[in-house]
């Protein structure tokens, strides 16, 4: 059956209570539309640029607030979130996403690989997840898989997500502006859909620093979806019968001749 996701680009800001209402307020409206699985940017949870202490004063665990907030909203709307938290890692934080329904958790991902290019240094902040198995979750016969930002510029995430079973992709994000930024956002969130025939769910901060550009692109690498550059909702119908048929026609990963081995 088809299934609604949305995605909603939001500015999150350092006071953690605005952020959780901000997107109680914005699940409802996507949820008005129809949506099922609902996705936020990264750092949803406290944003801060730039990054300092206040990231780990700001840090909270998987029982905390912010998760019981979206618990909350989901039930409210029956829908799934997926969302940024600056996770509690003593004195450094975690980079997490969390995917959260009206019974709680339901998949958590921490970012492999930590931004630090492009004369930043996340690691000076972020302690970088573990290259753990994938987690996974199922939402009207689609499997949906999690990775953050930077990990997008490593092709080897997306096909571990898809080795898992991945319908659906969802890339939570704060693209950070720059010199042919956009165009390496765009591109690569198409790449990593045609090579992997999934559906790639990508939600950014808006300008002025992220790159905005959120976006639905579709098993053939289609935006079927998006917003601009400002805070926006955008809502696409997806289905696990299309990933079929673009799997039927184009079966590359079942022609493949290379295996991701794991560490």
């Amino acid at each position: 059956m088809p299934s609604t996701v949305a995605i909603c680009q939001f500015r999150p800001t350092a006071s953690r209570a605005d952020n959780r209402a901000r997107i109680a307020e914005l699940t409802s409206d996507a949820a008005a539309r129809g949506a099922r699985l609902v996705v936020f940017p990264e750092y949803s949870s406290f944003f801060v640029d730039p990054m300092d202490a206040t990231l780990a004063e700001n840090s909270e665990t998987l029982e905390g607030d912010f998760v019981q907030g979206l618990r909350r909203t989901a039930s409210a709307h029956d829908v799934t979130i997926i969302a940024g938290l600056v996770e509690s890692a003593g004195e450094r934080v975690r980079n997490t996403l969390v995917a959260v329904d009206g019974t709680g958790l339901r998949a958590v991902y921490r970012k492999q690989h930590l931004y630090d290019a492009f004369g930043q240094t996340e690691s000076d902040w972020i302690e970088a997840g573990a290259l753990d198995e994938p987690q996974t979750f199922d939402i009207d016969g689609l499997r949906v898989a999690m990775m953050t930002c930077y990990d997008l510029r490593f092709p080897e995430v997306a096909r571990t997500l898809v080795d898992a079973g991945a319908d659906v992709i969802v890339v939570p994000a704060e693209w950070v502006r720059g010199a042919l930024k956009e165009h390496h956002w765009t591109t690569l969130l198409a790449a990593r859909a045609i090579e992997n025939t999934v559906y790639v769910v990508a939600a950014d901060h808006p300008t002025p620093i992220g790159v905005g550009h959120s976006q639905i692109i579709d098993p053939q690498g289609v935006v079927i979806a998006g917003v601009g550059t400002e805070e926006g909702i955008a809502v696409a119908e997806i289905s696990a019968d299309a990933v079929a048929r673009v799997r039927e026609v184009n079966p590359v990963l079942r022609l493949r001749r290379y295996r991701v081995i794991p560490r």
